[in-house]
């Protein structure tokens, strides 16, 4: 299937541009190069949703800022913490402010986002270590947030995702509940050699090379650390007893293939999963919603297996 033609379009102007290359440039820049790009989504509708609030979770290295969004309603809701994209290094409460938003209104949860430390200033594992303890705190407080101890649910898009997957093997190694883990486009196997990264190399604004950089950037070239579970979490020795997991990749994305490996690997360890390759998407395609047909009906579809399984 061809690119989505809205897409396609957003491509044929990035496309245009020779970015420079992620290792060797200021992370500022990078930074302000995401918030320049996010503002394709301008004038996007508002999502309605209960109440919207700033406030910061204890974290290993001080507070960890947290944005909390809540459905209308009253009673208990069912909790979800997520964790933005962005490579380890961008992203952060304002990139992802309408994925939140659309989460909240769409799965009927309290939506919790993150912004833990980025690289390359807080490498491995500064990110992971701040995102777990704030799912670690939300548990403990369940009563604060959507108030259903039996529904908390991880969620994030790329490096997000992969956060998420990593907390949810912790959480079952530690016996804490979750209901359910939402990984988009994950990256799950450092040093694993996949068709989609060479078939999907240039032209999709995520790169092969974007890729190489980050992942140097966020956990260094050591193998024992890239290898290591917490890092990829494809690599885990077991997989059983995780929780009910939905799986989104996009068919134009490098990381594709290691996305639907974790999702069949997950699937081979009894785990339920509903995955799904988005055919005409691109990676990074949960912040396209507002601009791309082909990319709202996959994350409305996404928001409605996530609800199913928070119910």
């Amino acid at each position: 299937m061809p690119l989505d033609p809205a897409i396609a379009t957003i491509l044929d102007q990035v496309n245009t541009f020779t970015a420079a290359p992620i290792r060797t440039t200021d992370p500022a820049v990078l930074r302000e190069a995401e918030r320049l790009l996010r503002g394709t989504a301008d004038g996007a509708p508002p999502i309605v949703i209960g109440s919207v609030e700033d406030a910061a979770v204890p974290g290993p290295a001080g507070d960890v800022p947290v944005r909390v969004y809540r459905p209308a309603g009253e009673g208990p809701a069912p909790t979800v913490v997520f964790f933005h994209g962005g490579g380890w290094i961008t992203g952060d409460l304002d990139s992802h402010d309408l994925v939140t938003r659309r989460l909240c209104h769409d799965v009927g949860a309290v939506v919790v986002a993150v912004h833990y430390r980025r690289a390359p200033e807080h490498p491995f594992p500064a990110p992971l270590d701040d995102c777990l303890a704030v799912t670690r705190h939300i548990a403990a407080h369940i009563g604060d947030y959507g108030g259903r101890r039996d529904r908390l649910a991880v969620a994030g898009d790329s490096a997000g995702a992969n956060l998420a997957a990593v907390i949810a093997q912790t959480f079952r190694d530690e016996g804490l509940p979750l209901a359910a883990q939402f990984l988009a486009y994950p990256p799950t196997d450092f040093d694993g050699a996949y068709p989609s990264r060479a078939e999907n190399a240039t032209g999709y604004m995520l790169t092969a090379e974007n890729i190489a950089d980050i992942q140097h950037l966020y956990a260094g070239d050591d193998p024992a650390v890239r290898t290591s579970p917490r890092v990829s979490p494809l690599r885990a020795a077991r997989l059983t007893g995780l929780a009910p997991a939905i799986v989104a990749t996009a068919r134009y994305d490098p990381l594709r293939d290691e996305g639907q490996a974790y999702a069949q690997a997950l699937q081979d360890a009894g785990v339920d999963v509903f995955v799904r390759d988005y055919e005409g998407l691109i990676h990074g395609f949960l912040n396209m919603f507002p601009v791309s047909p082909a990319a709202d009906a996959a994350v409305g579809e996404l928001c409605a297996e996530l609800r199913a399984r928070l119910r």
